[in-house]
Order: C-alpha cells, then sequence, then structure tokens
C-alpha cells in the first residue's frame, strides 16, 4: 500500500547523500590496500608474474613494490626476461643470481610487453620501482617490421592495448572505440578499478564477477577467493628445443628507421620514467638471434643496433650490448634455451657490476 504517493522505497536527505558518497569513497581509496593484507602473496625466489595473469597489472603492481623492496637490482622486460622457453629457475634472473651468489635479481618481465605497453606498465603500474639499479631489456624484434611497430593501419590484434597511449601519440593499428579508450585511462588513474581487474584475472575466468554468476549459477562466488591467487608459474610454455629444430626458417625481417619508430620513442619513454624516479638505468640491447637473419636483414640490423647505441650513448643511458648467443642456444629469433641465458649472465654480471655497483659500494665510495 502506498503512502502519500510514496512506495516502500527510503528517501535521503542531503546529509545522508553525503554520508552514502562518503563510505563510497572510502570503498574506492581503501579497498585495494586492505585487500593486500586478506590476499596471502608472498613470491619467493624466481617468482615471475604467471603467464595466465599476463593482464593482471595490479598484481604487478604490487609484486613490483615487492620486489623494489627486497632485491637490489630489477630485470624489466619483455617474455626474454621473463622465459618464454624456460621455467622460473632457468631465466636470466636465476642465472644474475647463481653467479653473484645472492638473490638480488628479480625478475619483472611480463611476456608480450612490446615498448609502447612497457612505458605505459612503467607509468602506471610500477610506482614502487625507485632508487633501484634496473637492468632495462631493449628487443629489437620489435623494430623488425611496420607490424611490429603498430604502425600498419590496418587493424590487427596485439599484446596489452590496456597499457599502450589511448589517443597520443596515435597508434595507427588500434581502431578501438573512444568509450572504451576513456575507461582505460580511468583504470589506470583509480586503484580500485585496477583491483576489479585483478579479481577477474586471478579469480574469475579472466570476466567480470556479474558474467561469471551467471556462467556459474550455482557456485558460490567466494569460493574462488578462497582458494587463493594461481601458484607460481613453473610450467614450460614451449618445448625448449633450438629454433632449428622448430622448422623456423631464416628471415628476411625488413626493419624500421629508429627516426620515425614508434616503439623506440616508447623505449626512450621508458628509461625516462625509470630516471625520473631515481633509478640506475642500464639498457640491454638483445640478445638477438643473428643467425636466423638472411644476409640482407643480418646487414640491416647491425645498422639498427649500432643505431640504438649510439642513440642511447648521445643520451648518456649506460648500455651493454652482448654479441649473440651461439645458433643452438636459441629457442626462436629473440628467446633464448637454459643454456643461453647461462653464457648470458656469464657475459653480463661483470660489466653490470662495474656500470652499476650495488648500493653498498655506492655508499662506500661515496664515504672514501
Amino acid at each position: 500500500m502506498k503512502a502519500n504517493g510514496f512506495s516502500n522505497a527510503v528517501r535521503l536527505d542531503g546529509r545522508q547523500w553525503a554520508g552514502v558518497a562518503a563510505f563510497a569513497l572510502a570503498m574506492l581509496a581503501f579497498t585495494p590496500a586492505l585487500w593486500c593484507r586478506f590476499e596471502r602473496f608472498d613470491p619467493g625466489p624466481d617468482y615471475r608474474i604467471p603467464y595466465d595473469l599476463s593482464n593482471d597489472y595490479w598484481l604487478y603492481d604490487r609484486y613490483s613494490r615487492l620486489a623494489a623492496a627486497r632485491h637490489e637490482t630489477l630485470l624489466i622486460g619483455d617474455s626474454v626476461v621473463w622465459g618464454q622457453y624456460v621455467t622460473p629457475d632457468q631465466t636470466l634472473s636465476h642465472a644474475l643470481n647463481a653467479l653473484s651468489g645472492t638473490e638480488r635479481f628479480a625478475n619483472l618481465g611480463l611476456d608480450g610487453a612490446h615498448p609502447a605497453a612497457l612505458a605505459g606498465l612503467l607509468e602506471h603500474y610500477a610506482g614502487g620501482v625507485q632508487g633501484k639499479r634496473v637492468l632495462l631489456q631493449c628487443n629489437p624484434l620489435w623494430l623488425s617490421s611496420p607490424r611490429h611497430d603498430l604502425r600498419e593501419h590496418e587493424e590487427f590484434q596485439f599484446n596489452h592495448p590496456r597499457l599502450v597511449p589511448q589517443f597520443r601519440p596515435r597508434i595507427p593499428c588500434y581502431k578501438e572505440a573512444i568509450s572504451p579508450r576513456i575507461g582505460v585511462l580511468v583504470e589506470q588513474r583509480v586503484p580500485f578499478l585496477s583491483w576489479a581487474n585483478h579479481l577477474q584475472q586471478a579469480y574469475f575466468d579472466r570476466i567480470d564477477i556479474p558474467s561469471w554468476t551467471l556462467e556459474h549459477p550455482y557456485d558460490d562466488p567466494l569460493l574462488p577467493i578462497r582458494h587463493g591467487l594461481p601458484p607460481p608459474d613453473r610450467v614450460l610454455r614451449h618445448e625448449p628445443v633450438p629454433w632449428t629444430e622448430r622448422g623456423i626458417t631464416r628471415q628476411d625481417f625488413p626493419w624500421v628507421d629508429l627516426q620515425t619508430s614508434l616503439q623506440w620513442s616508447s623505449f626512450l619513454r621508458a628509461i625516462d620514467i625509470l630516471q625520473g624516479r631515481g633509478n640506475t638505468v642500464v639498457v640491454l640491447v638483445g640478445p638477438f638471434n643473428e643467425h636466423m637473419l638472411t644476409d640482407a636483414s643480418l646487414e640491416r640490423y647491425r645498422k639498427v643496433k649500432s643505431d640504438i647505441e649510439d642513440r642511447l650513448r648521445a643520451r648518456g643511458v649506460a648500455f651493454l650490448a652482448p654479441p649473440a648467443l651461439t645458433s643452438a642456444q636459441y629457442g626462436d629469433a629473440s628467446h633464448p634455451l637454459e643454456a643461453g641465458y647461462a653464457t648470458l649472465a656469464r657475459q653480463l654480471l661483470p660489466q653490470f657490476q662495474r656500470i652499476a655497483p650495488a648500493p653498498h659500494v655506492v655508499r662506500a665510495a661515496a664515504g672514501d
């Protein structure tokens, strides 16, 4: 029965609406931080972001803060750092730790993190990486063609579109509508939204919770959360055999001009972001599988690599450009196998320590 023309709905006055708004703002502001107390996350040695959670940027942010607090040096890059053909205890970070005798190096690689995505990842989801030594990988593969450089005008799917610039600079192959792009910008700036995406990625089959409940009408929605985060990723993504045994033929990559390259300008932005936070950045150029290139493509690649080194040198950015590994130590164009990472670690560690000594060494030198 209605009274005075109204139903049983509750009417709020101005003060009550203000209380509701304050509660909602408190939920937005504090829920992600409170969740960290509830959700157990204690990454051990050789941890890397699980492959199935590659799009869980809230978890990456949380892990990067823990890694920055526990380790002297952070390895940042794409699947080469992550370890596409190896288990976590066979990666570059593991090999460097084994050589140095301590857990100095942390694996902050992310599968598919091309430079345009990497810059967005560092800007919005790696704010805890401050005042650290960073070995930042530059994978020339992203410069090997206009398609890898994201400059083709025809639309195609690429990795991590939620990390790339949504409006400027314009990415020709990215044709997303305006409304989702605005949603991405909001998510990047509102931790509550990236936390909500974390729940979808980690617990609800990478779909939103209402959709999950429709697909699982009789399941307890709290049950996936009670199971906790997925375990560390210890599964091989690909069979660890050399590229020559995988049927891969030599490639004639055209390569792009750094002057107009979208990926190269994005990589420079990644360097600027890290340096702007007081990090000591050393760039690792490669390791690229030169054995897989045709003679003409190899000649073009060497010019691009030389141009990369010249431009880094001109900006005063320290870099390491080790020679190519042996052919049998590559699984494809850019990913080493276990033996390749071990060789690379032996090449890099002495040079890296000279360029970017450990923090305690810097303090000792300053006190002399």
